[in-house]
């Protein structure tokens, strides 16, 4: 079975564990498996190292122009003030969506594919804090409250920072099985929520 590729988006400002979280989920995933599901790649506008929240960098392995092709797209949030007004990057999404089995965001990963016009599903999540921002900046969406993380069609978002590592393991569990789901979680000593309400 061809390994599963991961694309994980992140840029300057970006919450840490929006990115750290579902990286550990699924290459522990890859590491307590008797075969090798996934490969996972961290992407950047411009592949230069990134400082995300509070001066932690990060050395990306890709650009949006050279990075291999990916079934799994992942957008992770932060500050993303600037980010969701860069053309090239909301570009790349929208062009990338297509191509993709699965498409997810983590916390306010969530205005990056509501502005590039991306969702597959209306009925979406985000950080507590932004809920009502993403629901008056994109009132065709149903922005749920209250939730870890929301699945529809092929499409999951999940509420703020380590709710991400939640969505991540409902995305292991679909993508390969619940029992590897279950093995990372208890790999990483992770209580995991399976039921997003």
């Amino acid at each position: 079975m061809k390994p599963i590729k991961i694309g994980i988006y992140l840029y300057e400002l970006a919450e840490v564990l929006d990115f750290s979280g579902p990286f550990e989920v699924f290459t522990t995933a890859a590491r307590v498996s008797e075969d090798t599901p996934f490969e996972v790649y961290l992407i950047s506008e411009d592949g230069q190292t990134v400082s995300a929240r509070a001066g932690y960098k990060v050395v990306p392995d890709y650009s949006i122009k050279d990075h291999p092709e990916l079934d799994v797209l992942l957008v992770v949030g932060g500050d993303h003030s600037q980010e969701v007004n860069k053309s090239d990057v909301l570009d790349w999404i929208a062009q990338q969506a297509p191509k993709v089995s699965w498409l997810a965001s983590v916390c306010t990963g969530a205005f990056l594919l509501a502005k590039a016009g991306v969702f597959r599903s209306n009925k979406v999540t985000t950080h507590w804090e932004d809920i009502a921002d993403l629901q008056q900046l994109y009132p065709q969406l149903d922005v749920v409250e209250g939730v870890r993380w929301v699945q529809q069609d092929q499409q999951l978002t999940s509420a703020g920072i380590s709710a991400g590592i939640d969505m991540s393991l409902q995305l292991v569990s679909l993508l390969h099985s619940d029992v590897l789901a279950e093995k990372t979680a208890r790999q990483m000593e992770f209580d995991w929520t399976k039921n997003p309400t």
